[in-house]
């Protein structure tokens, strides 16, 4: 998945392992030029049965996981 490339601060994306398959099939989260938690990498989710949520917090730490189940 590829994350907005012009998202507003607030703005949401929740992700989840419907299949429980990113143990063998992980996810990553392409951030398409802007920081996750404040880092210049991919998030890669790689946990069965994951369910992550990110807000966009600005150019600053970009976008940030508000939840990690």
């Amino acid at each position: 998945i590829t994350l907005p490339a012009s998202p507003q601060p607030g703005d949401q994306v929740s992700l989840i392992d419907l299949a429980g398959t990113f143990d063998t099939n992980a996810m990553t989260v392409g951030r398409n030029s802007l920081k996750i938690n404040g880092a210049t990498a991919d998030l890669v989710v790689n946990l069965e049965d994951a369910a992550i949520q990110l807000v966009y917090t600005g150019a600053t730490y970009g976008w940030k996981l508000t939840s990690n189940n």
